[in-house]
């Protein structure tokens, strides 16, 4: 029997009560008393993520938490080197951990290296099973430089498969990097299900840092007037 993966109970805890709730009833993301954010990013897509860090993390773990109009969508943990910790969905419910043994775990020291990263490695969820990724990271050399932040663009391919081999979905596209703060940030990406290819984007439109008005704001900025016309007009 697979056991669901557990969030840590103190930030688990913290986050308890912004699950499900509103972002027009909660403007602040208020972190755990152990924790400190970093930066706030707003995307295109209607989302609002916050990158912080905690005292009782493994050196070099951080965090990474998401929040559209209606509350928070994703709650995520990466390593020094960007590889999948765990991952929480809250309105399915369900997590995702990594599995030891990866036959080529992700390396952001190598894509900043060589300028390539090949992945190969697998999660298990309480809901999806045990799933298999493998794909690769490769900068462009290209730098853009958005709301004065300077960003290397990637180009990046992944393809998912279930525990029998079939494919699940594949993912392609461009996003970001930032060397300093070790950490992917979204782009254009198209995901193909089943023949079936839908495209987005989370390209950053703005980022807040301490200090600043919309730091750990919940509210998104950008691209809801676009994500509310698209869900208007499906049958």
């Amino acid at each position: 029997m697979v056991k669901a993966p557990q969030i840590r109970t103190a930030l688990g805890a913290a986050l308890a009560a912004a699950l499900g709730v509103p972002a027009f009833a909660q403007d602040r993301f208020d972190l755990p008393a152990d924790c400190a954010a970093y930066v706030s990013i707003q995307s295109r897509d209607c989302t609002v993520s916050h990158l912080f860090t905690c005292e009782s993390d493994a050196e070099g773990h951080q965090h990474r938490v998401d929040f559209d109009r209606d509350g928070m969508t994703y709650l995520g943990e990466i390593d020094g080197e960007t590889q999948w910790i765990s991952s929480y969905s809250p309105r399915s419910g369900s997590t995702a951990t990594l599995l030891s043994g990866a036959a080529d775990p992700a390396s952001f020291s190598e894509l900043l290296a060589r300028g390539l990263d090949g992945f190969d490695f697998s999660t298990i969820s309480n809901v999806f099973g045990e799933t298999h990724h493998v794909g690769e990271d490769r900068l462009t050399g290209e730098v853009e430089v958005i709301d004065g932040v300077s960003l290397q663009v990637t180009n990046f391919v992944a393809t998912a498969y279930d525990s029998g081999g079939a494919v699940i979905y594949r993912s392609e596209g461009q996003e970001y990097i930032n060397a300093d703060w070790r950490t992917f940030i979204g782009g254009l990406r198209i995901v193909t299900v089943d023949g079936a290819a839908s495209e987005t984007d989370g390209r950053p439109a703005a980022f807040d840092f301490p200090g600043d008005a919309g730091f750990l704001t919940t509210r998104p900025q950008f691209g809801c007037d676009t994500v509310l016309s698209m869900l208007e007009a499906r049958p």
